[in-house]
């Protein structure tokens, strides 16, 4: 995936899946996605497209009301089957498109963040783009619905990122252990699911 070539998923199997999971009021919103995976568009292009596509059609909610669990990272199926999702699956739903859509892995990191809203700082996660190793990531965001470079973002604070290669503290320096469980239980049913 490193490369940027195009992942095709099996969208028959994902659709029987949506259908037994979730019922058919969804399955016109992953045909949708399935539409937007082949686009043809620019690298920027696809940007706009993804976090356009996540930030109109699912509805923001927390995973208590969505999956009654105080933190549960959804698929992207799990998403676009609920229409809802928390901040971690806007990002993880953008991650893995643009990674259908050929966007290199090393171009792509989940960003945890903390934001903030008025006096307050809370959680948050965001997916980053960096158009060159070094480069100011762009950030793909549900709080703020236009893709920015980080350093017109004040609002956030980097704590940690990571991507299918590896785990990094703050905005750079690679971890030396790149494992923990909820990446690796998610990326494990999204496999399940045709992802890699």
């Amino acid at each position: 995936m490193a490369g940027g070539a195009a992942l095709a998923l099996d969208f028959s199997l994902l659709e029987s899946q949506l259908l037994s999971r979730f019922g058919p009021a969804r399955v016109n919103l992953l045909r949708d996605w399935q539409q937007l995976l082949n686009s043809g568009a620019s690298e920027q292009e696809k940007l706009k497209l993804v976090n356009s596509f996540f930030n109109r059609n699912i509805q923001f909610d927390d995973d208590q009301n969505i999956w009654n669990q105080s933190d549960y990272w959804a698929t992207p199926l799990e998403t676009i089957g609920k229409g809802r999702g928390d901040c971690e699956d806007f990002a993880l739903a953008k991650y893995y498109s643009l990674l259908h859509m050929g966007i290199p892995m090393n171009r792509l990191r989940l960003i945890y963040v903390k934001a903030r809203q008025g006096n307050q700082q809370q959680a948050h996660m965001v997916l980053a783009y960096y158009p060159q190793p070094n480069a100011t990531p762009q950030v793909l965001d549900n709080l703020d619905p236009s893709i920015k470079n980080a350093s017109q973002r004040p609002d956030l604070t980097p704590v940690f990122s990571f991507n299918g290669e590896g785990l990094w503290q703050g905005t750079g320096n690679k971890a030396a252990n790149s494992k923990f469980s909820r990446w690796q239980e998610l990326q494990m049913r999204a496999r399940s699911e045709g992802h890699r």
